[in-house]
C-alpha cells in the first residue's frame, strides 16, 4: 500500500466528504435537504393528524399538516443548508 505524502483530507459528515463541492452540487444538496425535510415531516405530520381525527373523533383539516408543519421544517432547513453549504463550497474554492 502507498501512502499519501503531502495530501490533505477534508472533514467527513456521516461518511460523506466535506471538500470539492462545486457550486451546482452544493446548491443541490441544500435543496434536497430541504425536500427530503419537507416530505418526511410532512408524511408524520399527516399520520399524526390521521390517528387525532380518527381516535379522538376530531375534524382537523389535513392541510394544517403542509401550512404549519412541513413548509415551516422545508424553510428552516434551507435557511441552514444554504450557509452551511455555500461556506464548504467558499472553503473549497480558497483552497484550491
Amino acid at each position: 500500500m502507498a501512502e499519501w505524502v503531502g495530501t490533505r483530507r477534508g472533514g467527513k459528515i456521516l461518511g460523506f466528504p466535506l471538500e470539492g463541492f462545486g457550486l451546482f452540487t452544493s446548491l443541490l444538496l441544500a435543496l434536497a435537504s430541504a425536500f427530503l425535510t419537507f416530505f418526511a415531516s410532512t408524511t408524520v405530520a399527516i399520520f399524526s393528524l390521521l390517528a387525532w381525527n380518527v381516535f379522538g373523533h376530531h375534524a382537523i383539516s389535513y392541510a394544517d399538516s403542509y401550512r404549519y408543519v412541513g413548509f415551516p421544517a422545508g424553510v428552516l432547513v434551507l435557511v441552514v443548508a444554504l450557509p452551511l453549504f455555500g461556506a464548504v463550497w467558499f472553503r473549497a474554492k480558497m483552497l484550491r
